[in-house]
C-alpha cells in the first residue's frame, strides 16, 4: 500500500511539474500572440512595460478603465474562421494551478467566445487577426494572484491553442527594491544585484514562510527567482539584502531591427527579397559581443548605452490604415558568424519575439562551411528587440528552480550598466489560506 502511495505522488508531482503555465502558442496555425494595456492599444507611448492588473477598492476588475484592462491579440493563418473561445484559470505563485473554484475568483462567465476578428488585407500571406479585452461585460475577476487565459478552438478546452499568463495585484505592501552593481560576487563586472525591502504593516505575518518574493528580468522565465527567507526579520518590514539568488547577469542592451517595409531596408536590415510568393527579409550580420569574441576573430565589444524596449515588439508596416490586418509575414533571417560552435550548448534566438522561450522554432543550427550560427523565423512586420541566449546541452543543464537557465555570457556579453526591466512580485499565503495572493508588485 506505501510503495503505491509513493507512486501515486510521484505522478501527481510530475504532473504539477509538467502544469506550470507560461505565455506561449501551442499550435503551429497561431502567430503574433500579444498582450498589452488596452490603454497602450489604443494610444501607443513606445515605452510600454508588460501589463499586470490592479484590484480596486471594490474588489472587482470589471474592464471599465482602459489602463487596467488588456488587449489580447493573435493571428491565425488562414482566411478560414475558426471558433476560438477562451476560459480562465487561477495559479499559485509558482504558476501550477491553485485549487479554488472559478466562482472565488470569477464574476459572469467561465467561457466567453472571441466574436472580434477580422480578414487580412492585401498580403501574400493570408490571415485572421482575433482580438478581445479582458476583463470584460461577461466575464470579470475578483481576487489577486497569477492567472492563465487559455484559448481554445471548436468549444473544446483539449484543443488549447494559446496560454496567456498576467497577474492580479492587491497592492497591501510596499515594496523598495534597488538594483546595485557592486555584488557580492564582483565589483562593477557582470553582474547585477536586488536588494529589496517590504514594509508589511497591512499583513499580519506570523511566519515569514507565508511571503515568497519572486523576481523577473526583461519577462524571461528561465532565470525567474523564488525567495523564501528573508534576510532581515524587523517590525512590519522583510529585507532581503545580500542574497546571492537576486543576482542576475547584467547581459545586454538588446539588438533589435525594423521590418516595416517589404520594398527598402530598414534598420538592421540588409535586404529584403521576393520569391516563391514570400518575402525574405536578410538582417545585417551579427557580431559576437561576449565571451566567444576569438572565435569570431575579433576582439570582444565594451558596453553600448542604447535605448530597447527590454526584448518587447511592435507591429508596424508603411502606408497602413491598421497594420493588425495590412501587416505582412516575413521570413528573418538571422546570420552571426563564428569561427567555431559552442561545445557544450546551443543557441537560441530570444525575446518576446518567441515568448521568452527556447524551443525548435527558435533554435539555430550551425553552418560549418560559412562558419557562421543561421536561424529564420515566419513573423509579422514591425520593431523586435531580440538577443542571443547559450542554453547549455542535455546532462549539463544549468538550473535555477526546475528550469534550464540561458546566459548571455559568450554571445552577448554581460555587463553592470545594462538598463533591465525587473518585476518584484510578493506572494501572501496566511496559515489556513487556500491560494497565493499577490499583495505587492512593482515594475521598474
Amino acid at each position: 500500500m506505501k510503495r503505491i502511495l509513493f507512486i501515486f505522488i510521484a505522478l501527481l508531482n510530475t504532473l504539477v511539474f509538467y502544469a506550470q503555465y507560461r505565455t506561449q502558442v501551442l499550435n503551429s496555425s497561431i502567430r503574433t500572440l500579444r498582450m498589452r494595456y488596452l490603454s497602450e492599444a489604443l494610444e501607443p507611448s513606445g515605452n510600454a512595460i508588460r501589463p499586470y492588473l490592479i484590484l480596486p477598492e471594490n474588489g472587482v476588475i470589471d474592464g471599465s478603465e482602459v489602463e487596467n484592462t488588456l488587449e489580447i491579440s493573435f493571428d491565425e493563418m488562414s482566411h478560414d474562421v475558426k471558433q476560438f473561445s477562451y476560459t480562465i484559470l487561477h495559479c499559485n505563485y509558482d504558476w501550477t494551478p491553485s485549487t479554488i473554484s472559478s466562482y472565488e475568483y470569477v464574476e459572469g462567465f467561465t467561457s466567453v467566445d472571441i466574436v472580434d476578428y477580422a480578414q487580412s488585407i492585401n498580403t501574400q500571406q493570408s490571415y485572421t487577426h482575433y482580438t478581445f479585452v479582458f476583463p470584460n461585460n461577461d466575464m470579470q475577476l475578483t481576487a489577486s494572484g497569477n492567472y492563465v487565459l487559455l484559448i481554445y478552438e471548436d468549444g473544446d478546452v483539449e484543443k488549447t491553442v494559446a496560454e496567456v499568463c498576467f497577474s492580479v495585484v492587491e497592492p497591501l505592501v510596499g515594496i523598495d527594491a534597488n538594483v546595485r552593481y557592486n555584488t557580492d560576487i564582483e565589483l562593477n563586472g557582470r553582474y547585477q544585484q536586488l536588494d529589496i525591502d517590504i514594509q508589511t504593516s497591512s499583513l499580519n505575518v506570523r511566519d515569514v514562510q507565508e511571503v515568497k518574493l519572486v523576481v523577473q528580468q526583461n519577462g524571461r522565465w528561465d532565470n525567474r527567482v523564488v525567495v523564501d527567507k528573508p534576510t532581515f526579520i524587523e517590525p512590519n518590514r522583510l529585507r532581503y539584502i545580500s542574497q546571492k539568488a537576486l543576482i542576475f547577469e547584467g547581459g545586454n542592451e538588446f539588438r533589435h531591427f525594423d521590418a516595416y517595409s517589404t520594398y527598402y531596408a530598414g534598420y538592421h536590415v540588409d535586404a529584403v527579397r521576393y520569391g516563391q510568393g514570400e518575402y525574405h527579409v536578410f538582417l545585417d550580420v551579427d557580431e559576437v559581443r561576449g565571451t566567444m569574441h576569438k572565435m569570431a576573430g575579433r576582439e570582444g565589444t565594451v558596453y553600448l548605452s542604447e535605448q530597447d524596449a527590454d526584448g518587447q515588439f511592435v507591429v508596424n508596416c508603411e502606408k497602413a490604415e491598421n497594420v493588425d490586418t495590412e501587416a505582412e509575414y516575413v521570413w528573418v533571417n538571422f546570420i552571426l558568424p563564428v569561427t567555431h560552435p559552442l561545445i557544450d550548448a546551443n543557441l537560441f534566438v530570444g525575446g518576446d519575439i518567441f515568448y521568452n522561450q527556447y524551443t525548435m522554432d527558435n533554435m539555430m543550427y550551425y553552418d560549418s562551411g560559412e562558419k557562421c550560427y543561421l536561424a529564420r523565423a515566419y513573423i509579422k512586420q514591425g520593431g523586435y528587440n531580440y538577443m542571443y541566449y547559450a542554453v547549455k546541452a542535455i546532462g549539463q543543464v544549468q538550473m535555477r528552480g526546475s528550469r534550464a537557465e540561458a546566459s548571455l555570457l559568450p554571445i552577448e556579453g554581460s555587463h553592470w550598466q545594462t538598463k533591465n526591466e525587473y518585476s518584484v512580485r510578493v506572494y501572501y499565503r496566511p496559515f489556513g489560506g487556500r491560494y497565493d495572493r499577490l499583495v505587492g508588485c512593482k515594475v521598474m
